[in-house]
């Protein structure tokens, strides 16, 4: 399913593009085949036309509305003609003063002179059937526009650039052939057919099938970064989840204090680990209380511990009584679990049975000791590496498609090692493979698959 660059849409579409709150300047967006007639009626008649300015320049003027004549804004207009933009139709940006009331006046007289207001993603969305993004680079628009670490919108730039798209095209063009391969053998008698022909096919399948498991294991590292990890603290009264929270942002957050129950509801900041973010959360001591309000925070506590990906099990290890220790590590799924044995700085006091199967870190909240080595563990019980260099990495949607091409290599290879005649099946095979890598990159696609998508974009993007 294609589309060709040249036609475009002729009633334009119109978006504010900068967010909604006080600011130097709003940016509205306008795109289709008939924007210039559209931004015309805004410029008043002594304004030379649009289309016969020359092409991709910009200049300033007042605009008005073009029903009663008021003067609304002095702005500067960008004029980008077709293809050179960036949903490839003719698009002009008005940029005029910030402010929420001053955007909406220039956004409701861009609709009064002939524009529509656009849905969720439509730029980007004109701009991939347009030829200019691949659907690998309009998802990577979106991951960077919510990136929340550096590591975050490094990868989503790669992305961006079109490093995803070129090994996808890649793998597309391989698999492809190898299905063309088989099937041109289907045009001869089964005497004519070369001995060795599935010997030399055998392993570029192979070879195909290895590198499509390597993009399959960088999906971990992209889910990280697109959803970011729950990392929540819990633990007795008193045992330092806040003073633990504060060295970690290195900042004053938490209220510390030596009375049992101080933290009675959840604290939530956002955090940085490696580059990969974070939520970081303090919950009230596990213990049984009579407080109604502390009690509801204990609840709190036990129903994040089931949702984190990662459970920091707080322990004072000063305290000599470890009684409620043991109680407390059930309630923890050992593969999200470290335990954080904390006060180093402190004379240790008879140490609790501890589980041999999860990781155990001692620190100090207070010194910072020990602090890096928690770092570590953190890192490692989530799969994290401190290997920043940006690459890409494949998303839930790429995953699946990705899967269904490896299998269906799988089953291909499959069939050629077993059966030598079975060559129309694992040419047929190839085909559902090529289909779901050219899914990725948009090279075959649906309105449902598109809608999917761009769905999750912001108005104006």
């Amino acid at each position: 399913m294609t589309t060709d660059p040249s036609e475009l849409y002729e009633q334009p579409i119109a978006a504010i593009a900068t967010p909604p709150g006080a600011g130097g300047i709003c940016v509205v967006r306008i795109s289709g085949g008939n924007v210039f007639q559209c931004v015309n009626r805004l410029l008043g008649g002594d304004v030379q036309p649009i289309e016969f300015r020359s092409r991709n320049t910009f200049f300033h003027t007042t605009i008005h509305d073009c029903e009663t004549g008021e003067s609304l804004d002095d702005a500067l207009v960008l004029i980008f003609h077709a293809p050179h933009s960036y949903t490839g139709e003719n698009t002009v940006e008005i940029q005029g003063h910030g402010g929420v009331i001053q955007a909406q006046r220039l956004l409701n007289a861009i609709l009064k002179a002939g524009a529509r207001m656009a849905e969720p993603g439509e730029f980007t969305r004109r701009a991939f059937l347009n030829g200019n993004l691949d659907l690998t680079q309009a998802e990577a628009v979106c991951d960077l526009i919510q990136a929340q670490t550096e590591r975050a919108a490094a990868a989503a730039r790669v992305q961006l650039d079109g490093a995803l798209g070129s090994e996808i095209h890649n793998l597309y063009d391989q698999i492809v052939g190898l299905s063309a391969d088989l099937e041109h053998v289907l045009d001869f008698d089964e005497g004519e057919i070369a001995d060795n022909f599935v010997h030399k096919t055998v392993p570029s399948m192979e070879q195909l099938k290895l590198s499509l498991e390597a993009m399959i294991s960088t999906w971990r590292e992209g889910e990280l970064l697109r959803q970011g990890v729950l990392i929540v603290l819990s633990g007795a009264p008193n045992a330092g989840k806040s003073s633990l929270l504060n060295a970690l942002l290195r900042r004053d957050r938490a209220i510390v204090h030596n009375l049992p129950g101080t933290t009675r509801d959840v604290i939530e900041e956002s955090y940085s680990l490696s580059g990969i973010p974070a939520r970081l959360v303090d919950t009230a001591g596990l213990r049984d209380s009579e407080d109604e309000v502390e009690h509801q925070g204990i609840q709190r506590a036990h129903a994040l511990i089931e949702q984190a990906d990662l459970n920091l099990l707080v322990v004072d290890q000063h305290d000599s009584e470890h009684e409620q220790f043991d109680s407390l590590l059930h309630f923890f799924n050992p593969d999200t679990l470290v335990l954080v044995l904390n006060k180093s700085d402190l004379p240790a006091s008879r140490q609790p049975p501890l589980p041999c199967d999860v990781p155990i870190v001692a620190v100090s909240a207070l010194t910072g000791e020990g602090l890096d080595e928690l770092k570590a563990a953190m890192k490692a019980k989530l799969g994290i590496t401190d290997n920043a260099q940006s690459h890409s990495v494949i998303s839930q949607r790429h995953l699946e498609e990705l899967r269904t091409a490896a299998r269906a290599v799988e089953e291909s290879l499959q069939l050629l090692t077993d059966d030598t005649a079975a060559i129309v099946i694992a040419a047929g095979y190839l085909r559902e493979g090529s289909e779901a890598l050219g899914r990725i990159t948009g090279r075959v696609y649906s309105e449902d698959l598109l809608n999917h998508i761009f769905s999750k974009f912001c108005v104006g993007k």
